[in-house]
């Protein structure tokens, strides 16, 4: 448990960060998913609130997603029930939009959904601490927002409700989970007096990730150093031969979590059936995720198609609605590479220069970290670059046919995240509520 880069080890790092979280916050509380890292990161804090500030609560927010394994709804219970009399509870089971990859006609599914209720996979939790539609004390909730939404203005919510004072949520986000956390553990714009592990929501609401530098290793040695209660799905995924980094407990249906859709059929068979009634598309996703059918592995062409083509014939199966959201985003795509241009390693525009490419410099992309040079396509967009070897992230039709199939309704395997109209809005948003 010590990191080289550090003087203390990482117990003793969180535990200078929790006492600097209580000495600067007024209002703290720990956003709990059922998972081993906000598992054991409310266990830590409980602990160290009880040593050091018992006369300071916090609270505990868990944002229910309807369709989850039955440990996971166990163990949330069980931790709910143990530390109720300690914390105050929040278990919010609202309608809220959360994004699916596993349907290609539909962009968004509604967990709790008031008018579906014979649809839930499971039935709504029954505990005073429970927050549904018909005991919602949320003010800053907008029936069916986004799930991102709901968790940042539960935030808002949260310091409206407790004296307009200064709060902070606790996140057990780790940057050793994917390059976009560690990334964003690295901009230090939006920290909290220097520190990047601490970032700004909104007007005196921040969100903490104290566990930000851990490892895997850590977490589960901690769990078993303190005998701490965790959620025993952990135990099956062992036995299932999954890797550390494939044991993830959320949605089924979104982008990291679609592959191992099978997982449900073999260790929740009951929660499974109601899971291929709930979405559409769950099913096909759990036999053809981890194949040529949603792209992967190698995908191969129809015969007679070229990328192109098979890329316009998949566009026209389409709802209006998903068909032009691509359309969009791959306009906007060839209209980059073929004006502004990406940023690529000197070694990958050699080798596209090598291949024929009719590619020409232009300037340099300050995106990058080393000011790679912006690289501009002259002729149309290739159809694939299956010759380029050193990158995936050359522009082609092959590259914008694997987002269809792949149900990437944002584009982020083309390196998309809101669009303009989207981050419009929600600067909108933050203009209208920043002096709240």
């Amino acid at each position: 448990m010590v990191r080289e880069y550090l003087e203390d080890d990482v117990y003793t790092a969180l535990q200078k960060r929790l006492k600097f979280i209580f000495e600067e916050f007024e209002n703290i509380y720990v956003s709990f998913s059922g998972g081993k890292d906000s598992g054991l990161l409310l266990n830590l804090t409980l602990d160290f609130q009880k040593k050091y500030y018992p006369q300071k609560k916090i609270g505990v927010f868990h944002q229910d997603f309807e369709a989850q394994y039955t440990l996971t709804t166990e163990y949330v219970e069980r931790t709910f029930e143990r530390v109720k009399e300690e914390v105050e509870p929040f278990w919010v089971c609202l309608p809220m939009a959360t994004r699916t990859a596993v349907s290609s006609y539909e962009m968004y599914w509604y967990p709790w959904d008031d008018k579906k209720p014979e649809c839930w996979v499971r039935e709504m939790p029954k505990k005073e601490y429970v927050i549904n539609l018909e005991n919602n004390p949320v003010s800053t909730y907008r029936y069916r927002m986004h799930q991102e939404d709901l968790a940042k203005q539960f935030g808002r919510w949260y310091r409206l409700s407790h004296g307009n004072k200064k709060t902070v949520c606790l996140l057990g986000l780790r940057a050793e989970e994917s390059l976009q956390r560690y990334s964003g553990f690295l901009n230090k714009k939006y920290g909290y007096q220097g520190r990047c592990w601490i970032s700004r929501q909104f007007k005196d609401v921040w969100c903490a990730s104290p566990l930000y530098d851990w490892s895997p290793e850590d977490i589960w040695h901690a769990n078993y150093l303190f005998n701490y209660d965790y959620n025993h799905l952990y135990d099956l995924y062992y036995k299932a031969g999954l890797k550390v980094s494939q044991m993830r407990v959320a949605s089924p249906f979104n982008d990291y979590s679609k592959d191992s859709l099978n997982l449900y059929r073999v260790i929740d068979p009951e929660i499974w059936v109601k899971l291929v009634g709930r979405v559409q598309g769950a099913n096909f996703a759990c036999i053809y995720g981890r194949t040529k059918a949603m792209a992967y592995r190698n995908i191969t062409l129809p015969e007679g198609h070229t990328w192109k083509s098979f890329t316009m014939f998949l566009l026209d199966t389409l709802p209006a609605r998903l068909r032009n959201n691509y359309v969009k985003k791959f306009n906007a795509s060839m209209h980059f590479w073929h004006t502004t241009g990406g940023g690529l390693d000197e070694d990958i525009i050699q080798e596209l220069e090598e291949h024929g490419y009719k590619i020409k410099r232009n300037g340099v992309s300050n995106y990058t970290l080393n000011k790679k040079s912006r690289v501009v396509f002259l002729q149309k967009i290739p159809d694939n670059t299956d010759d380029i070897k050193l990158s995936k992230d050359i522009p082609s039709w092959k590259r914008m046919c694997c987002c269809i199939l792949k149900n990437d309704h944002i584009c982020r395997s083309m390196g998309f995240a809101l669009t303009r109209q989207q981050q419009k809005q929600v600067d909108a948003i933050r203009e209208k509520y920043k002096g709240i």
